[in-house]
């Protein structure tokens, strides 16, 4: 059962699961670079997220990682960049992580997949990574809309 989730609050799937998490009333946080800059500027309070000490991106992502009971990794395509980090840093830190290139899976697909993954890894605080809205335009309407189907109470693990 998700009790937390949080991401780096970076536009696109950071973004889009956060959203979702306030739209479900599920708590929410994470941690963000100082300075909390991201590709559309400083992002907004009610993300709830804690800088870092440093302007880093990739100390964040370990710390979300780290902190969290396992990552879903949202891609347009191959992960590249700071979704490939992720993936290495969940790997190398030995915390469950499932990847959804939302090329190649529908949307009901995927909410099922990731309620089933959580549900079965016994996810209780859950990272949100992935494209940037940049690269992957659409991703963060998307992934708002999968985690909110996910764990809105309509689909069955």
């Amino acid at each position: 059962m998700i009790k937390r989730i949080v991401s780096g609050g970076q536009t696109g799937a950071d973004r889009g699961a956060l959203d979702a998490a306030i739209a479900l009333g599920i708590p929410h946080g994470g941690w963000c670079p100082r300075g909390r800059l991201a590709e559309d500027g400083r992002i907004s309070d009610l993300y709830h997220l804690v800088e870092t000490e440093s302007e880093d991106y990739a100390e964040r992502t370990e710390l979300n990682v780290r902190n969290s009971d396992g990552t879903v990794l949202f891609t347009f395509g191959e992960p590249s960049g700071g979704s490939a980090f992720t993936l290495e840093c969940a790997r190398r830190l030995g915390k469950p992580c499932l990847r959804m290139d939302l090329l190649e899976v529908p949307d009901t697909a995927a909410a099922a997949i990731l309620r089933s993954w959580t549900d079965g890894f016994q996810i209780e605080t859950l990272n949100v990574a992935g494209n940037r809205e940049s690269v992957a335009p659409g991703l963060e309407e998307r992934v708002r809309q999968i985690v909110v189907a996910a764990f809105d109470g309509s689909v069955e693990a």
